[in-house]
């Protein structure tokens, strides 16, 4: 009997830069996402900590030395998550309990580097990271890069969920690793899911056979302003914050989409949640005309190698010393 999955996309204004009223804001919504429902719940890039649309809309900030970046990036440092974070608890008690999977976009520190990362919790165990492989343009003024030892799906019947970060739907070799992995429900995490952005993620579903959940968020300024008071910010990050316009800043636009790259549900530029039925027997079917990791490949003409090895940068080996 083929699995069938309700799917949600939450797609609503974050909390930026307070992440513990952050993680308290989420859990009702999750709440009625499971009341609808769902049991695979996603939010959009960077959900908790809110996207720092600061790069792209506040004209001064890749000037060398600006305190407005600087005091942003001391906030983001300071309230990032950490591996086992104690703040996941209620999360992760939700989860459990619910028997749901929840992907989450979160800013992530580990030793002195921020990572964009989106982490998909599932019940009774460890919420499975995936690191954005390389920060798009100005993003990295703040993230560092991930590596392949997060290249991973998790399983669940016959459910094979993966998650990829925005530009990383136009890095081939990602796309072709993460197709190798049998991958069938895929989370495509964006700020907003603009026209380009919805075109990679209807082509991801159909070059993967696989059900998208394309998930964008919504901002405002004064969410930035209000997320900043939380986080005890200063002057000089309200004032770069204020450099940016009055205005909506991201656009929402979620997609739920099949492996046909048909859309199952689409959001507006507002708060909302959409749902659809993922039947995976579709992704199995959509097989039999288009199998990009089976015989729609090549292997005797075209080899991937994927380091899945964690990347620490420093390698300390302890050597045997002398009397």
């Amino acid at each position: 009997m083929t699995q069938k999955i309700d799917a949600a996309i939450i797609q609503a204004a974050p909390i930026p830069l307070a992440i513990e009223a952050g993680i308290d804001a989420l859990l009702p919504r999750i709440r009625d996402a499971i009341d609808g429902g769902a049991k695979l719940i996603a939010f959009g890039e960077t959900f908790l900590g809110g996207y720092p649309i600061w790069l792209d809309e506040a004209p001064g900030a890749a000037l060398w030395d600006h305190p407005g970046t600087k005091a942003l990036h001391a906030i983001l440092m300071e309230q990032a998550v950490i591996e086992d974070d104690p703040r996941w608890e209620p999360l992760q008690d939700l989860v459990d309990k619910a028997g749901i999977l929840a992907s989450i976009g979160v800013h992530e520190r580990r030793r002195n580097s921020l990572y964009n990362n989106q982490l998909l919790f599932r019940p009774g165990a460890k919420p499975l990271p995936h690191r954005k492989l390389v920060p798009t343009h100005g993003e990295r003024l703040i993230w560092n890069r991930g590596d392949g030892s997060t290249l991973e799906i998790h399983r669940s019947g016959e459910a094979k969920v993966g998650s990829l970060i925005c530009w990383e739907h136009w890095m081939p070799l990602a796309r072709a690793a993460m197709h190798h992995s049998g991958e069938n429900i895929h989370i495509a995490a964006w700020p907003t899911v603009r026209e380009s952005y919805s075109i990679a993620s209807r082509h991801y579903a159909f070059e993967g056979r696989s059900f998208v959940l394309a998930a964008g968020t919504v901002l405002h300024r004064e969410d930035l302003l209000n997320g900043l008071a939380l986080a005890g910010g200063g002057k000089d990050a309200h004032s770069l914050i204020m450099e940016m316009p009055d205005a909506q800043l991201q656009f929402g636009g979620s997609q739920i989409i099949a492996p046909d790259a048909a859309i199952l549900a689409e959001a507006g530029d507002a708060e909302e949640m959409v749902f659809a039925e993922i039947d995976l027997g579709r992704s199995r079917a959509a097989l039999a005309s288009l199998d990009t990791d089976g015989h729609y490949a090549r292997p005797d003409v075209f080899e991937l190698h994927v380091d899945r090895r964690a990347k620490e940068g420093v390698v300390s080996r302890s050597g045997e010393t002398g009397n």
